[in-house]
């Protein structure tokens, strides 16, 4: 399963729950869809530190975050603020035992240019 963030209309994001929500519903396993209307929004959220943070997690597997701001090298209250921001977007989880993870195997960002008149 992938991540797929996108700049899209208004709607749109409604429209991509939904069908999130049928393809559950069929037992099949949706990418995972992240709308933004603005690709000034989607760079303000997915900063540089951020995407950084998810490659460093997937590649270091589940763990602490903690862990995981001495693995990207950087400051733990960054870090956790950087992750509790992933998580609440829904591009990481967090267990049981309190672990952060990335559930996908990539993400993929898509911003359309504008359309020349």
């Amino acid at each position: 399963m992938k991540a797929i963030i996108e700049v899209s209309k208004r709607g749109s994001a409604v429209r991509s729950a939904r069908a999130q929500l049928a393809a559950s519903r069929r037992g099949t396993s949706p990418d995972f869809k992240l709308s933004f209307e603005s690709a000034r929004m989607l760079f303000s959220e997915l900063t540089p530190a951020r995407v950084d943070l998810l490659d460093t997690l997937r590649r270091v597997g589940p763990c602490s975050v903690y862990a995981l701001a001495k693995a990207a090298e950087r400051n733990y209250s960054n870090v956790h603020t950087d992750a509790t921001r992933l998580e609440e977007l829904g591009l990481i989880e967090r267990n049981e035992e309190g672990q952060v993870s990335v559930p996908y195997e990539s993400v993929e960002i898509l911003v359309p240019l504008a359309q020349v008149a």
